[in-house]
């Protein structure tokens, strides 16, 4: 008795499968969005257009990753209060002149002390 060969291939399996892993990315997609910082990107603005009489917190970022205030150094640990002390002397906001060799980490958590202390304009520029 000879034995009768299949030439078909069977992809009801495959498909099953298929539909499983679609079914798995639609539930997990929504839950990877994360939300980011919220950024606005200013215009070029020159410096001779700065206006003289405002006031920003000053805070140097240096390549070690080292936090400065009028050239003394302040702790991670103690610079939201330090911030929350100098915004009352100067409302416009912080300016943040970081190193291009300081780390990105060093940055962002500066701006979130900022903004847990309170200061609602940050600026960022590299020295």
């Amino acid at each position: 008795m000879k034995r009768q060969t299949f030439n078909d291939i069977n992809i009801t399996p495959l498909t099953d499968i298929f539909l499983v892993l679609l079914i798995i990315m639609m539930v997990i997609a929504p839950i990877l969005d994360q939300q980011g910082l919220s950024l606005v990107v200013p215009e070029y603005v020159e410096q001779s257009s700065i206006d003289k009489d405002s006031k920003f917190i000053t805070i140097t970022v240096t390549a070690d990753d080292r936090y400065l205030l009028n050239n003394s150094e302040i702790s991670l640990n103690s610079l939201k209060d330090t911030i929350k002390e100098q915004i009352e002397a100067n409302p416009d906001g912080l300016l943040i002149e970081a190193n291009g060799e300081s780390s990105h980490q060093s940055v962002v958590k500066l701006m979130d002390e900022a903004r847990n202390a309170g200061v609602s304009s940050i600026s960022i520029v590299e020295i």
